[in-house]
């Protein structure tokens, strides 16, 4: 295991805000890693801000909720929803990462079938 993209485990229960904060992070498909470079932020102050009690600035909150695609009202809980990105990014990735775990033959056919479908979709 790669310690340097898994992160460091912890026991550190997250707050409900972090809670908020990573279901919208991963349903828009994205690494803690990957939000932190859009945010121009540190890996590890997304990571507290997971974890810790934080009181972000308004400019911050905003931010990060638009990148993410919800509104300030979801990340700050008076939504019961977060409201999902529009289109499969976040499925898209996870299938593509689980390919890129197949034999590269395998992932050569599965590369034709893709781009095929993409060239037809772009010509029709």
């Amino acid at each position: 295991m790669d310690m340097s993209t898994m992160g460091r485990p912890t026991d550190r229960k997250r707050t409900a805000f972090g809670d908020r904060l990573v279901a919208a992070r991963e349903t828009a498909g994205l690494s803690q890693r990957e939000l932190a470079d859009r945010l121009k932020v540190r890996q590890s102050v997304l990571s507290w801000w997971e974890r810790r009690p934080v009181a972000l600035k308004p400019e911050q909150l905003a931010e990060l909720a638009t990148v993410l695609g919800v509104s300030t009202d979801a990340l700050l809980g008076r939504q019961t929803e977060l409201k999902r990105s529009a289109g499969p990014t976040g499925k898209a990735r996870k299938v593509f990462e689980a390919v890129s775990k197949l034999p590269r033959h395998h992932q050569q056919k599965i590369v034709e079938v893709v781009e095929a479908l993409i060239a037809q979709r772009v010509s029709g």
